[in-house]
């Protein structure tokens, strides 16, 4: 049987699209071998490798609201400490241990102390999806053996290199698309622009190293915190999934050996 990858991109609560390809692959009959993510997508890919099925975790993040533990306050004071999730993410990774989990996880932090890109592959879980959800300044690094960590998408957004030696077949999920605009209204969306536009730029390199893309249109005018669109997010995600499925030769070839 194929061994089958998937790797998930991040973009803040864009990334509950991934629970929403994750699920639509989960009907389709396909079973990953190895994941790997960064930042939102690490957060997806914890809940998919410890058993959590996805639209459970959709669920998770409406019903706990988990970006409010660490959305930032207008006119606080310093830096917000996402360490204030971890209690909440106990109760879903009580074993906290990335070795444990049912599917191997790679998750892609920054090393802000060495300035460096690292791959977690064992070790404390909620430890390192904190660091590689760790968007610098708004949160407070985390510091793993004295050393700061930062969101891994500040080095790669989209870690496909980790399933590159241990998979036939890999998927890649991205949330990030952004459509053609002709005007931009405020000074928060310009720089939300420039900055996706970086992290995609860097994706597209990486495409080539993907049998199959998903990326939901449009996904990336969606606001890093904006918590009310979580359910669109997932059947946007799901719906292009499913289409991607009927619609690509290489993706129903490998449902019918599945």
């Amino acid at each position: 049987m194929a061994r089958v990858g998937i790797v998930l991109s991040g973009g803040g609560i864009r990334g509950i699209a991934h629970l929403g390809v994750l699920k639509a692959f989960i009907n389709a009959g396909i079973q990953f071998s190895h994941i790997s993510g960064t930042s939102a997508g690490a957060i997806a890919g914890a809940f998919y490798a410890a058993g959590i099925d996805p639209e459970e975790g959709l669920n998770i993040f409406i019903k706990t609201k988990l970006l409010r533990f660490i959305r930032p306050a207008v006119g606080a004071l310093g830096l917000i400490n996402i360490e204030n999730t971890s209690n909440l993410l106990k109760e879903y990774f009580p074993e906290d241990k990335i070795e444990n989990l049912k599917i191997p996880l790679t998750i892609a932090a920054t090393n802000f102390s060495e300035g460096k890109l690292v791959y977690f592959t064992k070790g404390p879980l909620i430890r390192a999806i904190q660091a590689s959800s760790c968007i610098p300044g708004i949160f407070r690094p985390i510091m793993i053996e004295d050393q700061m960590y930062v969101d891994g998408g500040i080095l790669n957004n989209f870690p496909v290199e980790p399933l590159l030696e241990h998979c036939d077949f890999i998927i890649g999920s991205s949330c990030n698309h952004l459509k053609p605009v002709q005007k931009i209204s405020n000074f928060s969306s310009l720089v939300g622009r420039a900055g996706l536009m970086s992290i995609n730029k860097d994706m597209e390199q990486k495409v080539k190293y993907c049998n199959v893309l998903i990326e939901p249109k449009g996904m990336g005018e969606i606001s890093t915190f904006d918590m009310k669109k979580a359910e669109t997010i997932y059947w946007l995600a799901y719906e292009e999934t499913l289409k991607t499925i009927k619609n690509n030769l290489l993706l129903s070839d490998l449902v019918n050996k599945t």
